[in-house]
Protein backbone atom coordinates (compact mmCIF):
# COMPACT_ATOMS: atom_id res chain seq x y z
CA UNK A 1 0.00 0.00 0.00
CA UNK A 2 2.41 2.17 0.74
CA UNK A 3 4.28 2.60 -2.54
CA UNK A 4 0.41 2.77 -4.37
CA UNK A 5 0.35 6.45 -4.11
CA UNK A 6 3.93 8.41 -3.59
CA UNK A 7 4.54 11.15 -1.74
CA UNK A 8 6.78 13.19 0.97
CA UNK A 9 5.44 12.69 4.83
CA UNK A 10 4.29 16.63 4.11
CA UNK A 11 5.15 16.90 7.89
CA UNK A 12 1.64 14.55 8.61
CA UNK A 13 2.06 13.28 12.41
CA UNK A 14 -0.22 10.12 13.86
CA UNK A 15 -2.43 12.68 15.63
CA UNK A 16 -3.79 14.60 12.33
CA UNK A 17 -7.40 14.29 11.16
CA UNK A 18 -7.75 12.95 7.53
CA UNK A 19 -10.90 14.23 5.78
CA UNK A 20 -11.42 13.80 1.76
CA UNK A 21 -11.33 17.72 0.30
CA UNK A 22 -14.58 19.27 -1.07
CA UNK A 23 -15.30 17.91 -4.71
CA UNK A 24 -13.46 14.51 -3.91
CA UNK A 25 -15.84 11.46 -3.54
CA UNK A 26 -15.23 7.75 -2.52
CA UNK A 27 -17.09 5.19 -4.62
CA UNK A 28 -16.87 0.93 -5.03
CA UNK A 29 -17.16 0.52 -8.70
CA UNK A 30 -18.28 -2.75 -9.49
CA UNK A 31 -16.99 -2.69 -12.70
CA UNK A 32 -13.30 -3.13 -11.44
CA UNK A 33 -14.35 -4.91 -8.06
CA UNK A 34 -12.15 -2.33 -6.39
CA UNK A 35 -12.15 1.41 -4.64
CA UNK A 36 -11.75 4.17 -6.61
CA UNK A 37 -11.33 8.28 -5.66
CA UNK A 38 -12.93 10.72 -8.01
CA UNK A 39 -11.72 13.94 -8.11
CA UNK A 40 -11.67 17.03 -10.77
CA UNK A 41 -10.56 15.88 -13.87
CA UNK A 42 -9.22 12.30 -12.00
CA UNK A 43 -9.65 8.89 -11.42
CA UNK A 44 -7.50 7.01 -8.99
CA UNK A 45 -8.16 3.09 -8.58
CA UNK A 46 -7.23 1.85 -5.36
CA UNK A 47 -6.40 -1.18 -3.73
CA UNK A 48 -8.43 -3.04 -0.95
CA UNK A 49 -6.05 -1.61 2.13
CA UNK A 50 -5.85 1.90 0.15
CA UNK A 51 -9.88 1.76 0.06
CA UNK A 52 -10.40 0.59 3.57
CA UNK A 53 -8.26 3.23 4.60
CA UNK A 54 -9.85 5.82 2.75
CA UNK A 55 -12.91 4.31 4.09
CA UNK A 56 -11.76 6.27 7.60
CA UNK A 57 -10.87 9.26 6.40
CA UNK A 58 -14.09 11.20 7.65
CA UNK A 59 -12.08 14.22 9.65
CA UNK A 60 -13.01 12.28 12.80
CA UNK A 61 -10.64 9.43 13.07
CA UNK A 62 -6.93 10.64 13.44
CA UNK A 63 -4.26 8.59 11.56
CA UNK A 64 -2.98 6.59 14.08
CA UNK A 65 -6.69 6.05 15.27
CA UNK A 66 -7.00 4.74 11.11
CA UNK A 67 -4.05 2.26 10.89
CA UNK A 68 -4.77 0.65 14.40
CA UNK A 69 -8.07 -0.16 12.92
CA UNK A 70 -6.35 -1.30 9.87
CA UNK A 71 -4.18 -3.61 11.77
CA UNK A 72 -7.08 -5.53 13.01
CA UNK A 73 -8.40 -6.39 9.43
CA UNK A 74 -4.73 -6.60 7.62
CA UNK A 75 -1.80 -8.41 9.63
CA UNK A 76 0.83 -6.90 7.72
CA UNK A 77 -0.50 -2.76 7.32
CA UNK A 78 1.99 -0.66 9.69
CA UNK A 79 0.89 2.94 10.94
CA UNK A 80 4.38 4.06 8.28
CA UNK A 81 1.86 2.60 5.42
CA UNK A 82 -1.15 4.60 6.76
CA UNK A 83 1.20 7.79 6.96
CA UNK A 84 2.44 7.31 3.60
CA UNK A 85 -0.50 6.42 1.71
CA UNK A 86 -2.10 9.79 3.06
CA UNK A 87 0.94 12.11 2.38
CA UNK A 88 0.48 11.37 -0.80
CA UNK A 89 -3.42 11.98 -1.19
CA UNK A 90 -2.28 15.59 0.45
CA UNK A 91 0.20 16.07 -2.13
CA UNK A 92 -2.13 15.50 -4.66
CA UNK A 93 -4.67 17.72 -2.71
CA UNK A 94 -7.05 15.01 -2.45
CA UNK A 95 -7.35 15.08 1.50
CA UNK A 96 -6.74 17.63 3.99
CA UNK A 97 -4.33 17.43 6.19
CA UNK A 98 -5.36 19.50 9.98
CA UNK A 99 -7.12 19.24 13.80
CA UNK A 100 -10.22 20.01 12.05
CA UNK A 101 -12.44 18.20 9.55
CA UNK A 102 -12.23 19.22 6.54
CA UNK A 103 -16.16 20.05 4.63
CA UNK A 104 -17.47 16.27 3.77
CA UNK A 105 -18.62 15.67 -0.11
CA UNK A 106 -22.36 14.56 -0.81
CA UNK A 107 -22.26 10.56 -0.72
CA UNK A 108 -21.88 8.75 -3.94
CA UNK A 109 -25.30 6.83 -4.73
CA UNK A 110 -25.19 3.48 -5.96
CA UNK A 111 -25.74 2.95 -9.90
CA UNK A 112 -29.38 2.30 -10.59
CA UNK A 113 -27.71 0.08 -13.56
CA UNK A 114 -26.46 -3.15 -13.63
CA UNK A 115 -23.42 -4.27 -14.22
CA UNK A 116 -22.56 -6.03 -17.23
CA UNK A 117 -22.98 -9.54 -17.49
CA UNK A 118 -19.65 -11.80 -15.75
CA UNK A 119 -17.19 -12.28 -19.05
CA UNK A 120 -18.80 -9.39 -21.20
CA UNK A 121 -16.25 -6.87 -19.68
CA UNK A 122 -12.59 -7.49 -20.72
CA UNK A 123 -9.47 -5.41 -20.63
CA UNK A 124 -9.07 -1.92 -21.24
CA UNK A 125 -12.22 -0.67 -19.23
CA UNK A 126 -12.75 2.68 -20.02
CA UNK A 127 -12.09 5.72 -17.51
CA UNK A 128 -13.82 8.91 -18.79
CA UNK A 129 -16.37 10.04 -21.08
CA UNK A 130 -16.19 13.47 -23.31
CA UNK A 131 -19.78 13.90 -23.65
CA UNK A 132 -19.74 16.35 -26.68
CA UNK A 133 -23.54 17.67 -26.14
CA UNK A 134 -23.41 20.01 -28.84
CA UNK A 135 -20.78 22.36 -31.34
CA UNK A 136 -22.84 25.52 -30.45
CA UNK A 137 -20.91 28.29 -29.02
CA UNK A 138 -21.29 31.97 -28.04
CA UNK A 139 -17.15 32.20 -28.42
CA UNK A 140 -15.28 32.55 -31.76
CA UNK A 141 -12.14 31.64 -30.53
CA UNK A 142 -9.11 30.99 -33.01
CA UNK A 143 -7.72 27.93 -31.44
CA UNK A 144 -11.18 26.14 -31.59
CA UNK A 145 -10.31 22.42 -32.29
CA UNK A 146 -13.72 21.07 -33.11
CA UNK A 147 -14.58 20.06 -36.88
CA UNK A 148 -15.06 22.47 -39.22
CA UNK A 149 -17.92 21.40 -40.91
CA UNK A 150 -20.08 21.57 -38.03
CA UNK A 151 -23.21 21.36 -40.27
CA UNK A 152 -22.74 17.30 -40.23
CA UNK A 153 -23.34 17.62 -36.38
CA UNK A 154 -26.45 19.74 -36.29
CA UNK A 155 -28.59 17.05 -35.48
CA UNK A 156 -27.95 16.44 -31.67
CA UNK A 157 -28.46 13.54 -29.66
CA UNK A 158 -31.90 13.48 -27.59
CA UNK A 159 -32.34 13.99 -24.30
CA UNK A 160 -33.39 10.00 -23.96
CA UNK A 161 -30.34 9.30 -26.46
CA UNK A 162 -27.96 10.59 -24.08
CA UNK A 163 -29.48 8.86 -20.93
CA UNK A 164 -28.88 5.34 -23.20
CA UNK A 165 -25.35 6.51 -23.85
CA UNK A 166 -24.51 7.45 -20.06
CA UNK A 167 -26.45 4.04 -19.21
CA UNK A 168 -24.33 2.21 -21.15
CA UNK A 169 -20.74 3.85 -20.16
CA UNK A 170 -21.96 3.52 -16.94
CA UNK A 171 -21.99 -0.35 -17.62
CA UNK A 172 -18.71 -0.37 -19.45
CA UNK A 173 -16.59 0.78 -16.53
CA UNK A 174 -16.98 4.33 -17.17
CA UNK A 175 -16.50 6.78 -13.29
CA UNK A 176 -16.12 10.35 -14.92
CA UNK A 177 -18.40 12.58 -17.56
CA UNK A 178 -17.22 15.62 -18.62
CA UNK A 179 -20.16 17.41 -20.58
CA UNK A 180 -18.76 19.76 -23.13
CA UNK A 181 -19.00 21.12 -26.78
CA UNK A 182 -19.13 23.85 -28.13
CA UNK A 183 -20.97 25.53 -25.03
CA UNK A 184 -22.97 22.74 -23.14
CA UNK A 185 -24.87 25.11 -21.65
CA UNK A 186 -26.53 26.18 -24.87
CA UNK A 187 -29.02 22.55 -24.35
CA UNK A 188 -31.73 23.30 -22.29
CA UNK A 189 -31.90 19.55 -20.48
CA UNK A 190 -28.10 20.04 -19.31
CA UNK A 191 -29.47 19.48 -15.56
CA UNK A 192 -31.60 16.56 -16.31
CA UNK A 193 -27.80 14.59 -17.99
CA UNK A 194 -26.48 15.81 -15.25
CA UNK A 195 -28.58 14.37 -12.59
CA UNK A 196 -28.70 11.33 -15.00
CA UNK A 197 -24.89 10.31 -14.75
CA UNK A 198 -25.56 11.18 -10.98
CA UNK A 199 -28.23 8.83 -10.39
CA UNK A 200 -25.68 6.49 -12.38
CA UNK A 201 -22.52 7.04 -9.36
CA UNK A 202 -20.82 8.83 -11.94
CA UNK A 203 -18.49 12.39 -11.16
CA UNK A 204 -19.97 14.82 -13.69
CA UNK A 205 -17.75 17.58 -14.56
CA UNK A 206 -18.96 20.78 -16.54
CA UNK A 207 -16.65 22.28 -19.58
CA UNK A 208 -17.94 25.78 -20.01
CA UNK A 209 -17.42 28.71 -21.45
CA UNK A 210 -19.27 30.29 -18.69
CA UNK A 211 -21.33 32.78 -20.91
CA UNK A 212 -24.63 31.91 -20.60
CA UNK A 213 -24.28 31.01 -16.71
CA UNK A 214 -26.90 32.41 -14.76
CA UNK A 215 -27.32 31.39 -10.71
CA UNK A 216 -30.28 29.75 -11.61
CA UNK A 217 -29.13 27.36 -14.17
CA UNK A 218 -25.92 26.83 -11.44
CA UNK A 219 -28.11 26.21 -8.57
CA UNK A 220 -30.30 23.93 -11.38
CA UNK A 221 -26.77 21.90 -11.89
CA UNK A 222 -25.67 21.61 -8.22
CA UNK A 223 -29.40 20.44 -7.15
CA UNK A 224 -29.27 17.87 -10.04
CA UNK A 225 -25.47 16.33 -8.48
CA UNK A 226 -22.68 18.43 -10.49
CA UNK A 227 -19.46 17.89 -9.58
CA UNK A 228 -16.75 20.30 -10.91
CA UNK A 229 -16.89 22.76 -13.48
CA UNK A 230 -14.61 24.27 -16.08
CA UNK A 231 -13.93 27.67 -17.18
CA UNK A 232 -12.31 28.54 -20.12
CA UNK A 233 -10.29 32.16 -19.83
CA UNK A 234 -8.65 33.62 -22.80
CA UNK A 235 -6.28 35.97 -21.67
CA UNK A 236 -5.69 37.92 -18.06
CA UNK A 237 -7.90 41.21 -19.32
CA UNK A 238 -10.83 42.21 -20.63
CA UNK A 239 -9.26 43.86 -23.91
CA UNK A 240 -6.98 40.84 -24.76
CA UNK A 241 -9.13 38.18 -24.26
CA UNK A 242 -12.40 39.86 -25.58
CA UNK A 243 -10.31 40.26 -28.82
CA UNK A 244 -9.24 36.23 -28.58
CA UNK A 245 -13.25 35.27 -27.71
CA UNK A 246 -14.47 37.17 -30.49
CA UNK A 247 -16.70 38.43 -28.51
CA UNK A 248 -17.32 40.69 -24.74
CA UNK A 249 -16.79 38.11 -22.74
CA UNK A 250 -14.08 38.07 -19.82
CA UNK A 251 -16.24 39.84 -17.25
CA UNK A 252 -18.91 37.18 -17.84
CA UNK A 253 -16.79 34.79 -16.77
CA UNK A 254 -15.25 36.54 -14.21
CA UNK A 255 -18.68 36.80 -12.63
CA UNK A 256 -19.56 33.03 -13.65
CA UNK A 257 -16.20 31.98 -11.57
CA UNK A 258 -17.54 34.03 -8.44
CA UNK A 259 -20.98 31.76 -8.85
CA UNK A 260 -18.92 28.51 -8.74
CA UNK A 261 -17.12 29.35 -5.83
CA UNK A 262 -20.44 30.53 -4.16
CA UNK A 263 -21.54 27.49 -4.55
CA UNK A 264 -19.11 25.03 -3.04
CA UNK A 265 -17.80 23.78 -6.65
CA UNK A 266 -14.45 22.98 -7.44
CA UNK A 267 -13.38 25.35 -10.15
CA UNK A 268 -10.39 24.43 -12.89
CA UNK A 269 -9.56 27.47 -15.00
CA UNK A 270 -8.62 26.19 -18.39
CA UNK A 271 -6.14 28.26 -20.72
CA UNK A 272 -5.51 27.64 -24.36
CA UNK A 273 -2.00 28.98 -25.14
CA UNK A 274 -0.81 30.64 -28.46
CA UNK A 275 1.11 33.54 -29.64
CA UNK A 276 -1.33 35.57 -28.79
CA UNK A 277 -1.33 35.08 -24.66
CA UNK A 278 1.57 32.85 -23.99
CA UNK A 279 3.42 36.08 -22.67
CA UNK A 280 0.74 36.28 -19.85
CA UNK A 281 1.54 32.88 -18.00
CA UNK A 282 2.75 34.77 -14.77
CA UNK A 283 -0.56 37.15 -14.67
CA UNK A 284 -3.14 34.37 -15.48
CA UNK A 285 -1.58 32.06 -12.51
CA UNK A 286 -2.35 35.15 -10.07
CA UNK A 287 -6.08 35.82 -11.92
CA UNK A 288 -6.74 31.78 -11.19
CA UNK A 289 -5.25 32.26 -7.68
CA UNK A 290 -7.69 35.33 -7.31
CA UNK A 291 -11.14 34.25 -8.40
CA UNK A 292 -10.43 31.47 -6.19
CA UNK A 293 -9.02 28.18 -8.89
CA UNK A 294 -8.41 24.87 -7.37
CA UNK A 295 -6.73 24.10 -10.55
CA UNK A 296 -5.48 26.27 -13.40
CA UNK A 297 -4.56 24.29 -16.47
CA UNK A 298 -2.51 25.99 -19.06
CA UNK A 299 -2.47 24.01 -22.64
CA UNK A 300 -0.85 24.96 -25.63
CA UNK A 301 -2.48 24.85 -29.00
CA UNK A 302 -3.50 21.61 -30.36
CA UNK A 303 -3.56 22.33 -34.24
CA UNK A 304 -6.75 20.71 -35.13
CA UNK A 305 -10.14 21.88 -36.64
CA UNK A 306 -9.93 25.88 -37.19
CA UNK A 307 -7.01 26.05 -35.01
CA UNK A 308 -5.17 23.76 -37.66
CA UNK A 309 -5.77 26.81 -40.23
CA UNK A 310 -5.05 29.28 -38.07
CA UNK A 311 -1.85 27.71 -37.12
CA UNK A 312 0.39 30.27 -37.91
CA UNK A 313 -1.03 33.41 -36.60
CA UNK A 314 -1.23 30.97 -33.34
CA UNK A 315 2.38 29.25 -32.90
CA UNK A 316 3.97 30.92 -30.18
CA UNK A 317 7.98 31.45 -30.94
CA UNK A 318 10.95 29.72 -29.03
CA UNK A 319 11.40 32.77 -26.89
CA UNK A 320 8.11 32.55 -25.74
CA UNK A 321 7.54 29.19 -25.20
CA UNK A 322 11.04 29.05 -23.03
CA UNK A 323 9.86 31.98 -21.35
CA UNK A 324 6.53 30.45 -20.29
CA UNK A 325 8.04 27.42 -18.89
CA UNK A 326 10.15 29.55 -16.54
CA UNK A 327 6.85 31.18 -15.29
CA UNK A 328 4.98 28.07 -15.07
CA UNK A 329 7.87 26.74 -12.88
CA UNK A 330 8.02 30.24 -11.12
CA UNK A 331 4.02 29.89 -10.38
CA UNK A 332 4.20 26.47 -9.07
CA UNK A 333 6.40 27.52 -6.40
CA UNK A 334 4.65 30.94 -5.23
CA UNK A 335 0.71 29.25 -5.53
CA UNK A 336 1.71 24.94 -5.67
CA UNK A 337 0.44 24.96 -2.21
CA UNK A 338 -3.54 26.53 -2.90
CA UNK A 339 -4.20 25.57 -6.05
CA UNK A 340 -2.68 22.69 -9.32
CA UNK A 341 -1.25 23.93 -12.12
CA UNK A 342 -1.02 22.00 -14.76
CA UNK A 343 1.02 22.45 -18.24
CA UNK A 344 0.05 21.06 -21.76
CA UNK A 345 3.52 21.25 -23.54
CA UNK A 346 4.12 22.62 -26.49
CA UNK A 347 4.85 19.95 -28.60
CA UNK A 348 6.15 21.27 -31.75
CA UNK A 349 9.14 22.50 -30.29
CA UNK A 350 9.67 18.58 -28.13
CA UNK A 351 12.17 16.10 -30.07
CA UNK A 352 9.35 13.31 -28.22
CA UNK A 353 5.43 13.31 -28.55
CA UNK A 354 3.42 13.20 -26.01
CA UNK A 355 1.59 10.41 -24.59
CA UNK A 356 -1.94 11.09 -26.35
CA UNK A 357 -4.97 10.21 -24.46
CA UNK A 358 -2.48 7.61 -22.49
CA UNK A 359 -3.30 5.31 -25.35
CA UNK A 360 -5.91 5.10 -27.96
CA UNK A 361 -8.91 3.54 -26.95
CA UNK A 362 -7.41 2.34 -23.34
CA UNK A 363 -9.05 5.06 -21.07
CA UNK A 364 -11.53 7.52 -22.74
CA UNK A 365 -14.20 7.64 -25.26
CA UNK A 366 -15.89 10.47 -27.02
CA UNK A 367 -19.14 10.73 -28.20
CA UNK A 368 -19.95 13.55 -30.70
CA UNK A 369 -23.16 15.69 -30.69
CA UNK A 370 -24.57 13.67 -33.49
CA UNK A 371 -23.33 10.62 -31.93
CA UNK A 372 -20.31 9.68 -33.30
CA UNK A 373 -18.42 7.72 -30.87
CA UNK A 374 -14.32 8.18 -31.14
CA UNK A 375 -11.17 7.58 -29.22
CA UNK A 376 -10.03 10.91 -29.35
CA UNK A 377 -11.62 14.48 -30.05
CA UNK A 378 -9.86 14.78 -33.67
CA UNK A 379 -10.00 11.39 -34.69
CA UNK A 380 -13.19 12.10 -36.89
CA UNK A 381 -11.18 13.72 -39.61
CA UNK A 382 -9.18 9.98 -40.26
CA UNK A 383 -9.94 8.49 -43.71
CA UNK A 384 -11.68 4.66 -43.52
CA UNK A 385 -11.40 4.88 -39.19
CA UNK A 386 -14.46 3.44 -39.31
CA UNK A 387 -16.47 5.36 -36.57
CA UNK A 388 -19.55 4.11 -35.55
CA UNK A 389 -22.28 5.60 -34.28
CA UNK A 390 -24.93 5.27 -31.00
CA UNK A 391 -27.77 5.61 -32.29
CA UNK A 392 -26.69 2.28 -34.21
CA UNK A 393 -24.31 0.41 -32.19
CA UNK A 394 -24.10 -0.22 -28.70
CA UNK A 395 -21.35 1.28 -26.81
CA UNK A 396 -19.69 -2.27 -25.71
CA UNK A 397 -19.51 -3.44 -29.35
CA UNK A 398 -17.98 0.00 -30.18
CA UNK A 399 -15.43 -0.14 -27.90
CA UNK A 400 -14.51 -3.83 -27.93
CA UNK A 401 -14.92 -4.77 -31.05
CA UNK A 402 -15.01 -1.61 -33.84
CA UNK A 403 -11.99 -0.81 -36.22
CA UNK A 404 -12.12 3.07 -34.87
CA UNK A 405 -11.18 1.88 -31.44
CA UNK A 406 -9.04 -1.26 -32.21
CA UNK A 407 -6.91 0.27 -35.25
CA UNK A 408 -3.94 1.83 -32.82
CA UNK A 409 -4.85 0.37 -29.23
CA UNK A 410 -1.83 -1.29 -28.23
CA UNK A 411 1.29 -1.64 -30.19
CA UNK A 412 1.16 -4.17 -32.88
CA UNK A 413 0.02 -1.34 -35.26
CA UNK A 414 3.16 0.12 -35.15
CA UNK A 415 6.61 0.39 -37.78
CA UNK A 416 9.54 1.32 -37.10
CA UNK A 417 11.16 3.52 -35.50
CA UNK A 418 8.13 3.14 -33.08
CA UNK A 419 8.41 -0.33 -32.67
CA UNK A 420 11.53 -0.82 -31.37
CA UNK A 421 11.45 2.25 -29.29
CA UNK A 422 11.82 1.52 -25.32
CA UNK A 423 9.21 4.44 -25.07
CA UNK A 424 6.50 2.81 -27.17
CA UNK A 425 4.91 1.91 -24.34
CA UNK A 426 4.64 5.43 -22.96
CA UNK A 427 4.36 8.15 -25.87
CA UNK A 428 2.39 4.98 -27.80
CA UNK A 429 3.96 6.87 -30.51
CA UNK A 430 2.73 10.36 -30.24
CA UNK A 431 -0.57 11.62 -31.79
CA UNK A 432 -2.27 9.90 -34.74
CA UNK A 433 -4.29 12.79 -35.81
CA UNK A 434 -1.22 14.79 -35.61
CA UNK A 435 0.43 12.49 -37.85
CA UNK A 436 -2.29 12.11 -40.42
CA UNK A 437 -2.32 15.88 -40.67
CA UNK A 438 1.02 16.27 -40.92
CA UNK A 439 2.05 13.36 -43.28
CA UNK A 440 -1.05 11.73 -44.66
CA UNK A 441 -0.27 8.71 -42.83
CA UNK A 442 -2.21 8.51 -39.67
CA UNK A 443 -0.15 5.49 -39.21
CA UNK A 444 2.91 7.36 -39.04
CA UNK A 445 5.62 8.14 -36.56
CA UNK A 446 4.44 11.51 -34.79
CA UNK A 447 6.74 13.99 -37.05
CA UNK A 448 7.26 15.81 -33.34
CA UNK A 449 9.20 13.07 -32.92
CA UNK A 450 12.91 13.18 -33.44
CA UNK A 451 13.76 9.76 -34.43
CA UNK A 452 10.43 9.92 -36.89
CA UNK A 453 11.96 10.19 -41.20
CA UNK A 454 9.43 12.67 -40.96
CA UNK A 455 10.56 15.43 -38.39
CA UNK A 456 11.53 17.62 -41.17
CA UNK A 457 8.12 18.63 -41.59
CA UNK A 458 8.02 19.98 -38.42
CA UNK A 459 11.59 21.57 -38.44
CA UNK A 460 10.15 23.19 -41.71
CA UNK A 461 7.05 24.77 -40.15
CA UNK A 462 8.94 26.27 -37.44
CA UNK A 463 11.65 27.53 -40.30
CA UNK A 464 8.48 29.20 -41.95
CA UNK A 465 6.51 30.41 -39.05
CA UNK A 466 6.29 34.12 -38.27
CA UNK A 467 9.06 34.99 -35.63
CA UNK A 468 7.68 37.78 -34.01
CA UNK A 469 5.03 37.95 -31.02
CA UNK A 470 2.34 39.84 -32.97
CA UNK A 471 -0.09 38.20 -33.89
CA UNK A 472 -3.95 39.26 -35.97
CA UNK A 473 -6.78 36.51 -34.38
CA UNK A 474 -8.38 34.67 -37.67
CA UNK A 475 -11.54 34.02 -35.71
CA UNK A 476 -13.95 31.01 -35.63
CA UNK A 477 -17.25 31.57 -37.52
CA UNK A 478 -20.16 32.40 -35.03
CA UNK A 479 -21.49 28.81 -33.94
CA UNK A 480 -24.75 29.76 -32.41
CA UNK A 481 -27.53 28.18 -34.85
CA UNK A 482 -29.37 25.06 -32.65
CA UNK A 483 -29.24 21.62 -33.29
CA UNK A 484 -32.08 19.54 -33.85
CA UNK A 485 -31.70 17.61 -30.58
CA UNK A 486 -32.49 17.85 -26.93
CA UNK A 487 -31.00 21.20 -26.63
Amino acid sequence: MAGQIAGESAGLTAAFRPALRGGVRLTYDQARNQHALLYPEGVLLLNETAGAVLSRCDGTRTAAEIAVELSQEYARVAHADVLALLAGLVTKRLIAAGPAPAARAAPIPRPSVAPAAEGTRRAPVPLGLLAELTYRCPLRCPYCSNPVNLAAYRDELSTEQWYRVLDQARELGVLQVHLSGGEPLTRRDLAAIVAHAHRLGMYTGLVTSGVPLTEDRLAALAEAGLDHVQLSLQGDSADQADLIAGVRAHERKLAAAAMVTRHGLPLTVNVVLHRGNIGQVAALAELADHIGADRLELANTQYYGWARRNWSALLPTRAQVEAAEHDVKAARTRLGSRMEIVYVLADYYEDRPKPCMYGWGVRQLIIAPNGDALPCPAAGQLPGLGVLNVRDESLHAIWYSSRAFNRFRGTSWMAEPCRSCPRKDADFGGCRCQAYLLTGDAAATDPVCALSPQHDIVAGLLATAPDREDWTPRLMPARTRPGAGGG
